[in-house]
C-alpha cells in the first residue's frame, strides 16, 4: 500500500506567480510535500492544519532585502528558490493525517527512515511462552511472526502493561524469573516461591514443588486469563477483569473500527429530512478505517443520511453500547444526493464501507508494517478521553460488527453530541389531550343536533 503511494493533487510551482498558484490550495487540513527540480532528492514532507497558510510561510518572499537586493538572512525556513513541485492531500481529521504521512514517508525513504522521523515505536504487549518448556509471561515490544497467538495488547506503555502482567500474575502462581530453567530437587529457588507464589518448577522431583503437568496447567490457566480477558476466572477475580481494558486482545483477533471526520463541503441540514432543524458545517459524511490483519486503512466515507444522532442510556457512557435512532431514507431533488438516499439503508452503506476496506485488507501485513499500524492506533486510543476525535468499535462476541452501534457513531462524529430532550411537562400533556378530546365530543354533538334539524 505505502509504496503504492501518490497524492491526489500536484502543482508545479513557479516563484513569478507563486500568490495566483497558492491560492488555489485549499485552506484546511492535510498532508503535503515540497519537490525540486531533481527527481532523486528527498521531498520537504509533513501535514499541516491549514495547508495554504503553512505554504505561504515557506514559499514567501523573503521579508527583508539588503542594498542590492539580495534577501537578508533569517532564522525563518524559506524554499522559494529551491522548490519546483507541489503534492498535497486534503483530510478530514488529525487521525486521517497522522495515517497519511505515514504512508507518504514510507513511500519516499522507506520503511526504516519512516518510522525514524515519525518516531514509531512498537507498543508493547504481554507474552505468554506456551511454546516454552516452563511458560512465563513478562512484557516486550519484539513480535514474533511464529509465535504471534502469544502476545496480548497493545498497551499504552511499558509501564501498563507490567503493571497488568503483576497484578494477573498475583492471582495465580506461575514463575516470574527470567532465567533458562535447568530443574533439579536440591535448585535454591527463590523468594517467590518462599511466599508461596511460585510452584517451584526449578525444583522438579523434590517432594515441595510441582510437577511438570501441574505447571502446564497453571500456565494454561493464565494463557486463558489473557485470551478471556479474565471470564475464566470471573468469579474470582471480577474487579481485575472489569479494569482491564476493552483493547486488549489476542493480536491475531485484534480488530476495530474507527471513525472520524471526513473531508467534504459545507451543507445545510435542513436539505436532509433526517436532520430537520439542524445546522452544520461539515461532511454529511463519516470517515471509516479499519484495523485488521495487521493493517490500518482507510478512509471510506460511510454517509450518515437516515441517522439521527441520539444519546446514549448507558451508565458506562460507551459507544459500544448506544442505541441508534434509524430514519427512513427519503429520495431527494439533488442529484449528488439521490443516488445515495434512495439505493441503499444506512445499514447496507455500513456493511458496504467495511467490506470495500476489508478488501483491501485480505492479506497479512508484514511483520513491521503491523508494529507500525498498531503504533499508530496506540497514539490516537490512549490519549486522554477530551482530545481523542472520533469513535472507536470492537467486533461483537461472535464476530461481526455492531452496524447499528457504528451508524449511531457515524451520526455523532458528523453532528456532534445530542442536545439535551426538552422537559416534558406530563399533566399539561394530557389536559391539553382532554381539552381537544371535549372539543371534539362538542363538534359532533353539534353537528348531530343540526342534522337532525334539517330532516
Amino acid at each position: 500500500m505505502s509504496a503504492a503511494f501518490n497524492f491526489a493533487d500536484h502543482i508545479e510551482f513557479d516563484p513569478s506567480n507563486a500568490d495566483a498558484l497558492l491560492r488555489s490550495v485549499p485552506a484546511a487540513p492535510g498532508v503535503f510535500a515540497l519537490r525540486g527540480a531533481d527527481p532523486t532528492s528527498e521531498p520537504y514532507l509533513t501535514r499541516a492544519a491549514d495547508l495554504r497558510r503553512r505554504l505561504r510561510r515557506l514559499l514567501a518572499p523573503p521579508e527583508q532585502l539588503d542594498a542590492s537586493g539580495q534577501p537578508v538572512p533569517s532564522k525563518r525556513l524559506n524554499l522559494r528558490n529551491r522548490v519546483r513541485f507541489i503534492e498535497y492531500n486534503r483530510t478530514g481529521s488529525d487521525f486521517e493525517s497522522a495515517l497519511l504521512l505515514y504512508h507518504a514517508s514510507r513511500a519516499a525513504f522507506g520503511a526504516e527512515e519512516a518510522r525514524r522521523r515519525l518516531r514509531l515505536h512498537t507498543p508493547y504487549f504481554l507474552r505468554v511462552t506456551m511454546t516454552a518448556p516452563h511458560p512465563r509471561a513478562y512484557s516486550t515490544n519484539r513480535l514474533s511472526k511464529k509465535t504471534l497467538a502469544e502476545f496480548f495488547g497493545p498497551f499504552p506503555s511499558r509501564a501498563a502493561a507490567d503493571r497488568y502482567c503483576d497484578a494477573v500474575l498475583d492471582l495465580f502462581k506461575l514463575r516470574r524469573c527470567y532465567e533458562d530453567l535447568h530443574p533439579y530437587p536440591e535448585h535454591p529457588g527463590c523468594v517467590y516461591g518462599d511466599i508461596k507464589k511460585c510452584i517451584m518448577p526449578c525444583k522438579e522431583g523434590n517432594p515441595t514443588a510441582c510437577t511438570p503437568a501441574e505447571y502446564t496447567a497453571e500456565a494454561s490457566r493464565v494463557f486463558a486469563f489473557f485470551r478471556t480477558r479474565g471470564q475464566s476466572l470471573l468469579d474470582e477475580v471480577a474487579a481485575q477483569r472489569d479494569a482491564a481494558d476493552e483493547l486488549v486482545r489476542p493480536i491475531p483477533e485484534l480488530r476495530a473500527v474507527i471513525l472520524q471526520q471526513s473531508v467534504g463541503g459545507p451543507f445545510i441540514a435542513e436539505s436532509f429530512p433526517a436532520m430537520s432543524g439542524e445546522q452544520h458545517s461539515v461532511s454529511p459524511d463519516a470517515a471509516v478505517f479499519l484495523l485488521t490483519n495487521g493493517h490500518l486503512c482507510g478512509p471510506a466515507r460511510l454517509s450518515t443520511l437516515g441517522v439521527r444522532a441520539v444519546r446514549e442510556q448507558t451508565a458506562v457512557g460507551s459507544s459500544l453500547f448506544a442505541q441508534p435512532l434509524m430514519l427512513a431514507p427519503v429520495p431527494i431533488d439533488d442529484g449528488t444526493i439521490q443516488e445515495v438516499a434512495s439505493a441503499q439503508t444506512p445499514e447496507d452503506r455500513a456493511r458496504a464501507a467495511l467490506d470495500q476496506l476489508t478488501a483491501l485488507t485480505a492479506t497479512p501485513a508484514p511483520l513491521d508494517e503491523l508494529c507500525d499500524a498498531l503504533s499508530l492506533f496506540r497514539r490516537w486510543y490512549y490519549r486522554p478521553e477530551k482530545q481523542r476525535a472520533g469513535e472507536v468499535f470492537v467486533p461483537n462476541p461472535d464476530g461481526g460488527w455492531p452496524i447499528r452501534r457504528i451508524l449511531n457513531g457515524a451520526a455523532r462524529v458528523v453532528l456532534g453530541p445530542p442536545a439535551e430532550a426538552p422537559p416534558v411537562d406530563r399533566e399539561t400533556a394530557r389536559e391539553a389531550a382532554r381539552e381537544a378530546k371535549r372539543q371534539a365530543s362538542t363538534t359532533e354533538t353539534q353537528n348531530s343536533k343540526l342534522e337532525t334539524h334539517n330532516s
